[in-house]
């Protein structure tokens, strides 16, 4: 792993630890194949624990998820890929150029919300994206995460749009959905 940084400790920092709220999650279901009783559709999320709105959203629209994090000794880059259809999760924040090219290699389709701000600005990351075939999905407003599942109020508004950064997803390389905020 490149940065000089230890993944568990940036992981675990407070600023990287946000949750997406459940607006942010259902546009993806649009773009997921349906879930039938003879062909299950596997999704792991990577970055996420039991209570998060990932994994309660997917396993309500009959999908079979798989929960890891990093505070049940999963550590994204040590461990090996689970067998699924899907990858989607919203990784921490300054790992988002790590967690994509990882995902890049693996090979598995995948959805990754992040924040756009730098996402293409650095050299490194400008070249992963222009060897690779991606796609985007832009929402017409600004995700408000929240740091506690108990009463998800916005704890984070930021000052910059998140989209998902998808591989073998989405129908065409752009995608505009509308989301509501409740």
């Amino acid at each position: 792993m490149s940065g000089g940084f230890k993944v568990a400790e940036v992981a675990n920092s407070k600023n990287d630890e946000f949750y997406t709220p459940a607006y942010a999650i259902t546009p993806l279901l649009r773009h997921l194949p349906p879930p039938y009783v003879d062909k299950p559709v596997s999704i792991w999320c990577p970055f996420d624990t039991e209570d998060s709105l990932f994994v309660k959203i997917f396993r309500l629209f009959g999908y079979q998820v798989t929960a890891t994090h990093i505070s049940g000794g999963f550590d994204f880059f040590k461990t090996e890929p689970l067998a699924c259809d899907y990858i989607i999760s919203n990784p921490p924040y300054s790992l988002k150029g790590d967690v994509l090219e990882r995902l890049f290699s693996l090979g598995v389709p995948f959805a990754m919300l992040v924040g756009v701000v730098g996402l293409f600005e650095s050299q490194r990351r400008f070249e992963m994206f222009r060897s690779h075939d991606f796609e985007i999905m832009y929402f017409n407003r600004r995700v408000a995460y929240f740091k506690d599942y108990q009463e998800q109020a916005p704890s984070l508004n930021p000052p910059f749009s998140s989209v998902y950064v998808c591989r073998g997803v989405l129908p065409q390389q752009i995608v505009f959905e509308e989301i509501a905020k409740r």
